[in-house]
């Protein structure tokens, strides 16, 4: 949904910042000016002690010193309580007394459709509430203290209920409140029967509400007391509020306790989860009735970026740990992983917390592993590797799981991680490493040391490396300093650049604190006194056109983005060429020194592709390695006979 142009700038009008973020923080009111709208406070998102937390009330904006988290009173509510946007400017309007904008008439209707649906679950909830504390909930009482160790104050957080044996009770008390019979099946309570018939889909069960990250209910879980019961558990249908694949249960309080610095945890079940929340693990989740979906996995790490999944120690859990990683290896990004913490003697959660208690479960927790691990495990254990085939089989194997990895860098990082445990268990009986690639034969007369001293320090390897990136990152710096217009416009750009050059790191920490002040080259020169001036004084920063022509931003943005660019493009090659002065042991010198003089040609190509745009530096990557690979691949270096 689009919001019209200027509802948020009304929005952030009505609502006071400090009043939003004081539900969360102490102010500090030795440090802040009530008067002036300056309050200070503890970080909320960060553990600490002094205030470093800035609000400005005039400008609507915050930003904390120790962890640099900055933005508005949307941004606020959305990263303290781990909400999306359209639900942070949703609850921000509610208390502003806007109305979020209306939406065409479908769209309303449909709306319309969900309020009575959610309407019909809510009254259900009700009625299987109040059941479980009749006579007929008896067992279900029973179960839930004894075999559970649940108590009533539990019951009632989680909305437990009963379904009588009667299954007609739930379709006379909807009755009784006016409810339809089309809506009473339409929201999954109730199922008709071939005859007409209708009656409860969920009788002689317990029964568990599952809510929407907004914490509306929008389906049932159902768990039998019975030890012939067709099924043990039963879930709600699919149905206009409930998408199995795509929701989570417990979704909005984990949410809410994982943006509060929980670890996030994943279980099979909601007894599962029910236990680790009760146990003080807030941050829950668990798939509804399926394995995990790959729209659940994006779930998931929307709520954090490293969740634990908590898996039974059985074949069953070790199966479908491996069934997440396989979902899991395409969708890999940097700062998004999993860890497994497979738990002992084929417990579940549930298991170990009564049997052993809240500091057991911490332990597996601290205990998980990453993916890449379990990935290894799966194709290494139990298996022997006595023999060049088997060796190279497991090679094989491995590379086709690096080749799913869409994520450049990610996929470099596992091959590196392969290498290592490859190592560790082949130790010397196999010296040739692990290639992420197809294999590399050697040339037929390659001399024993491999490629010759010459040309490992020939200047096509050493040309333009990390002095001339770390020019470029000094221009970068330069050129946001002197036309801090252009800093919000490639802030992110400026956050992701890897710096290598003395100070470097340093300004770029002040120019993005600095970004929202007046005059930020002002504040720059303050805190880092003859810094900028160091840098205009080299010779490469002094020639540039942004530097030379400090009022001109446009050009200014046009070079910003091509040093940018350039400076990615060069790093790419430059690693592709270390890979292969690596890779490439063994070959003659007079092949190795054509193949990297084809490497540097690559590199010319991909800089002057950069140039012209940015998004282009993947292909040109992923050009040069292919064109690599098909000059190993045909044995370029072997005299061909004619």
């Amino acid at each position: 949904m689009s919001l019209p142009n200027g509802f948020l700038d009304d929005l952030r009008t009505r609502v006071t910042l400090s009043a939003i973020v004081g539900r969360k923080v102490t102010w500090d009111m030795r440090k802040s000016n009530l008067a002036k709208g300056d309050f200070w406070a503890p970080c909320p998102f960060h553990q600490e002690k002094s205030a470093s937390f800035h609000v400005d009330d005039r400008k609507g904006y915050y930003y904390c010193f120790g962890c640099h988290a900055k933005g508005d009173a949307v941004t606020f509510v959305k990263e303290s309580e781990n909400m999306g946007f359209m639900e942070a400017v949703e609850v921000l309007a509610r208390e502003a007394g806007m109305q979020m904008p209306s939406r065409d008439p479908k769209a309303a209707e449909r709306a319309d459709r969900r309020t009575q649906l959610q309407a019909v679950m809510d009254e259900a909830v009700k009625f299987y509430r109040l059941q479980l504390k009749t006579g007929a909930g008896a067992a279900a009482r029973s179960y839930l203290a004894e075999k559970r160790r649940l108590n009533e104050a539990a019951w009632d957080r989680w909305d437990i209920g009963w379904s009588p044996e009667n299954a007609q009770a739930v379709v006379e008390a909807l009755k009784a409140k006016g409810v339809p019979p089309e809506l009473m099946v339409a929201s999954g309570v109730v199922a008709k029967h071939d005859s007409g018939r209708l009656y409860d889909r969920f009788h002689a069960r317990i029964i568990f509400p599952i809510r929407d990250a907004r914490g509306r209910v929008i389906s049932l879980g159902g768990r039998s007391l019975d030890p012939n019961a067709r099924a043990k558990y039963l879930n709600g249908p699919e149905t206009e509020l409930f998408d199995k694949g795509r929701n989570l249960f417990n979704h909005g309080p984990a949410r809410e306790a994982a943006g509060k610095g929980r670890p996030l945890i994943v279980a099979e079940g909601y007894m599962d989860v029910i236990a680790l929340s009760e146990a003080g693990f807030t941050a829950a989740v668990a798939p509804l009735g399926t394995a995990v979906t790959e729209e659940q996995l994006r779930m998931i790490w929307r709520i954090a970026d490293e969740p634990i999944l908590a898996l039974d120690g059985d074949k069953a859990g070790l199966q479908a740990a491996q069934r997440v990683i396989d979902l899991a290896l395409p969708l890999l990004e940097a700062g998004k992983a999993l860890r497994f913490a497979i738990l002992p003697g084929g417990m579940d959660p549930d298991d170990l917390l009564k049997a052993q208690g809240a500091p057991a479960m911490q332990a597996v927790l601290d205990g998980a592993r990453p993916m890449v691990q379990l990935l290894w495990q799966r194709e290494t254990e139990g298996r022997d590797f006595d023999s060049p085939e088997r060796r190279a089989a497991l090679d094989k194997v491995l590379r086709t799981h690096l080749a799913r990895i869409a994520d450049p860098s990610i996929r470099n990082h596992y091959a590196d991680e392969m290498k290592r445990l490859r190592r560790e268990l082949f130790g010397s009986f196999d010296a040739r490493p692990f290639q992420p690639g197809p294999f590399r034969p050697r040339g037929r007369n390659a001399p024993p040391g491999g490629a010759l001293a010459a040309t490992r320090s020939s200047l096509l390897v050493q040309a333009e490396g990390p002095v001339d990136e770390i020019l470029r990152e000094a221009v970068i710096l330069a050129t946001a300093i002197l036309h801090p217009a252009l800093i919000h416009r490639f802030e992110s750009a400026l956050e992701r650049l890897d710096l290598t050059g003395e100070g470097h790191e340093t300004l770029r920490h002040l120019i993005l604190s600095h970004a929202d002040d007046a005059d930020p080259q002002a504040r720059i020169r303050a805190a880092a006194p003859g810094a900028l001036d160091a840098l205009l004084r080299r010779p490469h920063v002094a020639i540039a056109p942004p530097v030379r022509n400090a009022s001109d931003d446009e050009l200014a943005a046009l070079c910003l983005a091509e040093e940018l660019a350039k400076l990615e493009a060069r790093r790419g090659v430059r690693r592709e060429i270390e890979d292969a002065m690596e890779d490439f042991d063994g070959l003659p010198d007079e092949g190795l020194t054509w193949r990297l003089s084809k490497a540097a040609e690559a590199r010319h190509r991909s800089e002057h592709g950069a140039a012209r745009d940015s998004s282009d530096l993947g292909e040109d990557r992923a050009a040069l390695s292919r064109h690599l690979q098909s000059l190993i691949d045909s044995q370029v270096w072997v005299k061909k006979n004619r």
